[in-house]
């Protein structure tokens, strides 16, 4: 394929729908037909282009006219098509009812093509036939839902007839059923019918059925049929499209014919409109048709995209007004011409960032506070507020002027760690609620945060961490602080921080307040109260009594008195019958490095609930989206998610890398030894594992991943997996670029979804090795929904959590697969990985293995962990400090 081409595989799952242009068609549009019909292909070039710059990711061609010659027609426009690469860069839909159009195109197309399409309207033998050529031509194919008795119109008979197709492009035909693209028939709706009523449902069963029960096949459909009932009414037709595309979409619709520059958002259909047409497409109602028809002439227009029809009223308000609705709602689009109106009216800079932008933020602030706005939304604003701020910044430096803050916050992650974007969000709303904040980044030095905090003054310091290493350099920060004879307050935050950590090990470090911040949304009211003459006193004395009462409480838990010595844990080890299920070898031995591994395909894995976590938005995906209080907002950020992820997967973006390694494998004791080869002679590396010491009910064993090994002795040959990956790779230039715009709500979005796509990333790597590479579960047919609810068979635990807590592990690993030569990923000395969206562990096959939490752990295994790593004790409590049931003296 040549290079300018832009690949574009249809997802598996609902997540990236694909917009195929639909106005090529000279069957679906005058224009395009006229332009044809008269020669002018130079100006159908131009509709075709513009298709492209709308947003078709595929633009489908149709020659179909009595008065031309397709087949010639067809040819020509394809060869200049060719000569075109802003066009020529999307794949082409050859859609025609004539083979011989569909063929003589087929032979000029660059790249992957589609051809719309085949179907057993006129029985197997000829649809077996055109399927083969297609596949010998190496394209894809729209298989209709239409056989010998005509078009299928019922859920029943749309299913009934795509498997039937399937079975016969699949089992006799060998056609990849990757490259079977189903349309069940999009039929019109609110015609007045009766037998019309249930058209648009029964295609969303159908396809929501096609996806669970042919897999790999895709779905796609002609739009706009749904609405050819209102022709005439170009808004409410719209309306129709975009309800009708929601629901298509989560059923499992990946792709549809539809004019890319005429798509509505389903949030911008105004509410009333919505509703009614929701009633027509779901058949909710038996009076939908007349209820829609009674308000359609209300919302009559000339055709212009919906989300295009937003009211502007609000630009009629005097600008301070302007600035703050422009706050509140998010909007850049006007920011710089108000901000300069504004600096004009005011009369100096900072009275605009201290009169109408500071009140815009604050009351942002306050709907944060109050639960009126998400984060998101606060970063949005954000956005607007930073544009606005560097506009002005000349302005600031000729004047030499300096504005009124509520207090200067500096914040860091610190040594060894790299991860930021929880730090980035609390940033983001510190900066809402008018504080400075100096954010010196990742892997910052105690020496580097004490020295900049002097240097600007800082009324708060604020350390971030997410890997347990950064729990025991949070630790020294707050000893430093004491030994310097620091006075500010010390905030605590990241994933694995805790209230008890933060009681426990890091405030009896520091006699000045040391204050555990859960999230963004806590950060504003702990800085207030402690940077506030008139609370800061009773906060820090309610702050200390809760302190002392959860260091009591834990001194009274005695943690290791639930433990039982380590002998006795071993001897409960997980029985396994290596003679019933003996362990199956990898069809593949060795190291296998993945470069090339497309985006769209990593994309159909992404578990979105954590996405929404990380914006703190809890709740289950998809539910979320219909959560009554932050449904409208998560569906905003969803539709932003999934614009962002389009480019970053067509405009390459970010690269995935990947390095995978089966070997032959035996348990020692809690040890897994990797051998070279099947004489298991030379030894590779050694995993030293740790066992849950904690007592267990009768019947549950004390777990240890080298339990899930066949032993040494046993003379059984087991294997071991490991991987290291990334999507993550390229991210850094694009997160500068949105920094350099103030723009931290692509930034952070950004990193939100590389975060997704290496956790995707790692499960398509597992799936790819249970089927593939290892071979142990080649006919694994899981959804995504069971892949994310772990129904699979065996385990990947990544090292540093749950069942191997220890990070220091991850060097065994980086040699053993040569990962950062691999992979470009390197650690840093606290074992976090560079990119930071990147994911590393073990795999194991059997099917008893399963996943754990080692938990706490005594002193008796810590010294036997120390002796078999060949480590000091001392180093391996470093390690292992939230696992210890004891205190360090």
């Amino acid at each position: 394929m040549s290079e300018h081409l832009l690949p574009v595989t249809p997802p598996a799952t609902t997540n990236l729908f694909i917009n195929i242009g639909e106005r090529t068609n000279i069957t679906g549009s005058a224009q395009f037909k006229r332009l044809i019909l008269n020669g002018d292909f130079d100006a159908a070039l131009a509709v075709a282009r513009q298709q492209v710059i709308n947003g078709a990711q595929i633009i489908d061609i149709n020659m179909d006219e009595a008065m031309l010659d397709s087949q010639a027609a067809m040819v020509r426009f394809l060869q200049l098509i060719a000569a075109e690469p802003d066009i020529a860069r999307v794949p082409i839909m050859l859609d025609s009812s004539k083979w011989s159009v569909l063929e003589a195109g087929l032979k000029c197309v660059q790249g992957k093509c589609i051809v719309n399409s085949i179907s057993l309207k006129e029985g197997e033998v000829p649809f077996c036939y055109h399927a083969r050529l297609i596949k010998r031509y190496g394209a894809a194919a729209v298989v209709m839902a239409f056989d010998e008795q005509g078009q299928a119109d019922s859920a029943e008979r749309k299913f009934a007839i795509c498997q039937r197709a399937y079975r016969l492009l699949v089992d006799q035909v060998q056609f990849p059923p990757e490259d079977i693209i189903f349309d069940p028939n999009v039929f019109a709706v609110a015609t007045g019918i009766d037998e019309h009523a249930n058209y648009a449902v029964d295609f969303i069963t159908a396809t929501h059925r096609i996806k669970a029960e042919l897999p790999y096949a895709r779905i796609s459909g002609g739009i706009s049929n749904v609405s050819f009932a209102l022709r005439g009414n170009n808004t409410v037709r719209e309306a129709m499209h975009a309800v009708f595309l929601y629901h298509a979409v989560r059923a499992g619709l990946d792709m549809g014919i539809v004019n890319a520059g005429q798509l509505a958002i389903y949030d911008d259909v105004p509410l009333e409109l919505r509703i009614a047409v929701e009633d027509v497409i779901l058949n909710r109602r038996a009076d939908a048709t007349e209820r829609l028809l009674t308000i359609a002439p209300r919302y009559q227009g000339s055709g212009a995209a919906i989300e295009n029809q937003q009211d502007l009223s609000w630009r009629e308000a005097p600008v301070a007004k302007r600035l703050e609705y422009a706050l509140i709602k998010g909007i850049t689009e006007f920011i710089i011409q108000d901000t300069e109106e504004a600096r004009i009216q005011f009369g100096a800079p900072i009275r605009v960032i201290e009169g109408p932008l500071m009140a815009g933020m604050n009351v942002v602030g306050d709907l944060f506070g109050e639960g009126k706005m998400f984060l998101p939304q606060v970063v949005k604003s954000a956005r607007v507020m930073k544009q606005a701020v560097a506009y002005l910044e000349p302005f600031l430096a000729t004047e030499r002027a300096v504005g009124h803050t509520q207090g200067r916050i500096l914040l860091a992650t610190v040594k060894g760690d790299v991860h930021d974007i929880g730090k980035n969000i609390v940033g983001v709303v510190l900066q809402c609620n008018n504080y400075e904040v100096i954010d010196l980044g990742v892997m910052v030095s105690a020496e580097r945060i004490l020295t900049e905090a002097r240097a600007v003054n800082a009324d708060l310091i604020g350390l971030s961490g997410l890997i347990t290493p950064s729990l025991d350099e949070m630790v020294h920060v707050a000893k430093e602080m004491q030994r310097q004879g620091f006075t500010v307050p010390l905030l605590i935050g990241g994933a694995t921080t805790s209230k008890l950590h933060t009681a426990v090990k890091i405030a009896p470090q520091y006699t000045q307040p040391v204050v555990y911040v859960k999230d963004a949304s806590r950060a504003v009211g702990v800085a207030s109260k402690l940077l506030s003459a008139e609370q800061r006193g009773n906060y820090i004395a309610e702050l200390n009594t809760e302190y002392a009462a959860t260091r009591r409480r834990r001194a009274e838990q005695n943690e290791a008195r639930d433990l039982i010595p380590l002998t006795q844990a071993q001897a409960n080890r997980q029985v396994i019958d290596w003679q019933r299920t003996p362990p199956v070898p990898p069809a593949e031995l060795g190291i296998q490095v993945l470069n090339k591994i497309p985006l769209n395909e990593i994309a159909q894995h992404i578990d979105w609930t954590f996405f929404f976590h990380a914006w703190q938005l809890p709740g289950q995906f998809p539910r979320i989206l219909d959560d009554p209080e932050k449904g409208i907002e998560a569906r905003r950020l969803f539709a932003d998610a999934q614009a962002m992820l389009k480019r970053i997967v067509n405009e390459r973006w970010l690269q995935a890398r990947a390095v995978i390694g089966l070997f032959p494998a035996n348990a020692v004791g809690d040890d897994i030894v990797v051998f070279n080869d099947e004489t298991r002679q030379t030894p590779l590396a050694t995993f030293h594992c740790l066992r849950k010491q904690m007592k267990q009910p009768a019947g549950r064993a004390n777990d240890c991943l080298a339990d899930f090994i066949a032993p040494l002795d046993s003379g059984i040959p087991d294997y071991l997996g490991g991987f290291a990956c990334t999507a993550g790779a390229g991210i850094d230039a694009h997160v500068a670029r949105f920094e350099a715009a103030h723009d931290d709500y692509s930034a952070l979005l950004l990193k939100a979804l590389a975060d997704r796509l290496a956790e995707a990333l790692a499960e398509y790597l597992h799936h790819r090795v249970r089927t593939r590479h290892w071979g142990y579960a080649a006919d694994e047919t899981l959804t995504n929904e069971e892949l994310i609810a772990e129904k699979y068979c065996g385990i990947r635990p990544a090292i540093g959590y749950p069942a191997c807590p220890d990070h220091s592990e991850k060097d065994t690993l980086w040699h053993w697969l040569n990962a950062e030569q691999h992979t470009a990923i390197w650690l840093t000395e606290s074992k976090a990985m560079v990119p930071t969206a990147a994911v590393s562990g073990l795999y194991f096959a059997h099917p008893d293995s399963h996943y754990f939490a080692v938990g706490k752990i005594n002193r008796d295994q810590v010294a036997a962990y120390a002796k078999r790593k060949g480590i000091l004790i001392s180093q391996a409590e470093r390690w292992l400090a939230p696992n210890l049931a004891y205190d360090l003296e």
